[in-house]
């Protein structure tokens, strides 16, 4: 994709103007998409209802499948499982079994895995401030009917 400003030629040839609404006009829409791709990258990885409450348990140390999900509610035994597998595969957990009778397995964070303890600790942050916000403002708005 060719830049010329205020234009760009997209992937098929044709001359465009440039969309300031979309993207910083030094950027072609392509590097854009390719600065948005590691947001999206670690949403996909995070999003979801049960991703963040699993690690978040899992910050505190090892924790046997039970444990987890004792501390989780709502999760199914099935959810645990398949998320737990997903953070596996994203080298953010890491699963140890044990030769006991019955044999154990337990769950901790990876070192990769805890560096979203900062993550987490701003999405806290903003969480809290947003609810008082929404709150303050609800209350407002109730205050005027």
């Amino acid at each position: 994709m060719q830049f010329i400003p205020g234009f760009f030629v997209n992937l098929s040839g044709k001359m465009e103007t440039h969309d300031k609404r979309k993207c910083p006009e030094h950027l072609s829409s392509e590097q854009c998409l390719k600065m948005l791709l590691p947001v999206k990258d670690a949403l996909d990885i995070l999003s979801g209802k049960w991703k963040l409450p699993i690690i978040i348990s899992l910050t505190f140390g090892k924790k046997r499948f039970k444990q987890i999900q004792r501390e989780i509610p709502g999760i199914t035994p099935k959810m645990l499982s398949k998320e737990l597998k997903e953070l596996e595969i994203n080298q953010l957990a890491e699963r140890h079994v044990y030769d006991t009778v019955p044999v154990s397995v337990e769950y901790e964070l990876t070192a990769y895995g805890k560096t979203l303890k900062p993550l987490i600790g701003e999405l806290h942050d903003w969480g809290s401030k947003h609810r008082k916000k929404i709150i303050a403002g609800s209350r407002r708005v109730k205050e005027l009917v």
